[in-house]
């Protein structure tokens, strides 16, 4: 796929060239807003055991919004916010 054009490439396979790119410069913290949102179910699944393996082996701190609780499920603390407060969360312990 290196010689193909973003319009090209599927969904999942731009959302992970997107993560590559945000872990480039070895940052010590990664910010993703809602970085499964436009996917399929299934597509959206792989991307994030794609992230999380990537946070969990490099050791970057990572902040995700997301609206889909399953996935915020498999993450070490998961926070909500309501009526303008933010509350923590019990987290699912789902690893990958």
């Amino acid at each position: 796929r290196l010689t193909h054009q973003p319009a090209q490439m599927s969904g999942g396979e731009q959302q992970r060239v997107a993560v590559a790119r945000a872990l480039a410069n070895r940052p010590r913290l990664l910010l993703a807003d809602e970085p499964t949102g436009n996917l399929d179910p299934a597509t959206s699944q792989t991307v994030f055991e794609a992230l999380h393996r990537l946070v969990k082996d490099t050791g970057v701190a990572a902040l995700i919004a997301t609206h889909n609780m399953e996935l915020a499920g498999h993450m070490d603390r998961v926070f909500a916010l309501k009526d303008g407060h933010l509350e923590e969360r019990p987290a699912e312990s789902h690893e990958y």
